[in-house]
């Protein structure tokens, strides 16, 4: 009995109970489960950690740009991500604008946590002048506008087709811009005009919705290639940087030709330029833009070696002396014929390049709506300016040159 009794009780050691096995069982379930899981993250995990890691390595843009002749802009590459600072020339601090330009379905790099982001090629743009036309018109990207300032001041025929059929709406200019419309389109980019005004913090809505905003201060380069070279921000923008390169660099050449033919002349002419406005008469100081044309075009340019920050604000009486014996008169502004400088003031009749007609102004290509060409292409085009000018002021040395821009006021 007793050898009985243990073996029972032995027996009923080993013996687990069915509810137990079901219980280890479930255990013995989960646990494999659990195994599979952590085995299947691990694995997803690893996944996207080489696929994140050949995304970093991956080089995106074997075309990159050179930045020669622009001051304003810096560009930086790296394999999945570009750098640009653009710097604010009105502010004495030198209040830098920064930029993370990140390829599309990229991660983003750590240590940029002050730049704003902008996710490249950008697909649909805001762009608040007509320069930035005249900039996605020679890229090839008229596409990528879905938002202007105003719709009135265009001249692109391919832009234009788009205002018609309502692909590009009207956001209002930068002193009020329509926030809510703005942002309602949500585009990948709205680019402003930089001005001493047109701070970060005056966009401040529509980053903090999400949307990034460039500055953009071409205007105050002070020779035109510097100008026309922000072309090479665009093209980095929309990942168009070949383009950029195989365009701008005939451009560059045609223009460095063209002001090489004027360099020996024998006989410079002297030009006045502008006329008044509200008794004041603002003409370029000798380190500008305009007057790096009119040295290119081989001018006497009388106000050449003044220097200054922005234009030259001189009164009517000052500069009458010079205007009354300059050959040639250029840029007049918003003017048609003769007799509309004369509604102005008729002391400007007593000009001599009034009197021998020797007066051109920069309206050619107006169309019926009164955008001016000449501030949209002619940004990217500097060398066919310069054509006009030299065409006007020494036109033996260009016979075959038809005028694009300019032409003269009868």
């Amino acid at each position: 009995m007793k050898t009985k009794k243990n073996l029972t009780r032995s027996s009923h050691k080993r013996i687990l109970p069915l509810s137990s096995l079901v219980r280890c069982s479930s255990w013995i379930v989960a646990l494999y489960c659990l195994t599979g899981i952590l085995t299947s993250c691990r694995s997803s995990s690893q996944s996207d950690s080489a696929e994140e890691t050949t995304a970093i390595q991956q080089n995106y843009f074997p075309e990159k740009v050179q930045i020669e002749y622009a001051k304003g802009f810096t560009i930086q590459y790296f394999n999945h991500y570009k750098i640009v600072h653009i710097f604010n020339p009105f502010e004495a601090k030198g209040d830098t604008a920064r930029y993370l330009l990140l390829q599309r379905g990229t991660p983003r790099p750590a240590g940029y946590d002050q730049y704003q982001k902008i996710e490249i090629p950008v697909r649909s743009l805001v762009g608040m002048s007509s320069m930035h036309v005249g900039l996605v018109s020679f890229l090839d990207a008229q596409n990528t506008l879905v938002g202007l300032g105003n719709l009135k001041y265009v001249s692109s025929p391919e832009v234009l087709k788009r205002i018609a059929k309502g692909e590009i709406t009207e956001v209002g200019n930068d002193q009020a811009i329509n926030e809510e419309k703005l942002i309602a389109m949500h585009p990948d980019l709205v680019m402003t005009v930089g001005s001493a005004t047109a701070r970060m913090d005056h966009y401040k809505t529509l980053t903090d919705a999400g949307l990034p905003v460039l500055i953009n201060s071409e205007w105050v380069e002070t020779t035109p290639l510097a100008r026309a070279e922000w072309v090479k921000l665009m093209a980095a923008l929309l990942n168009k940087e070949a383009l950029a390169n195989e365009k701008f660099v005939k451009i560059a050449q045609e223009y460095k030709r063209l002001s090489d033919l004027t360099r020996n002349v024998k006989h410079k002419p002297s030009i006045i330029t502008g006329m008044t406005y509200k008794d004041t008469w603002f003409l370029p100081d000798g380190d500008s833009y305009m007057a790096h044309f009119f040295e290119d075009a081989g001018t006497d340019y009388h106000w050449r070696n003044e220097k200054t920050t922005g234009s030259l604000p001189l009164s009517f009486e000052a500069v009458y002396p010079i205007a009354l014996e300059a050959e040639y008169w250029l840029n007049v502004g918003f003017i048609d014929t003769k007799q509309d400088i004369l509604a102005k003031d008729k002391r400007y009749g007593d000009f001599t390049s009034f009197k021998t007609g020797k007066v051109y102004n920069y309206n050619k290509r107006t169309n019926e709506q009164g955008a001016n060409d000449y501030w949209e292409s002619g940004a990217v085009s500097p060398h066919l300016i310069l054509a006009d000018m030299i065409k006007i002021l020494h036109p033996e040395l260009l016979p075959d040159h038809e005028l694009v821009y300019y032409k003269q006021v009868q």
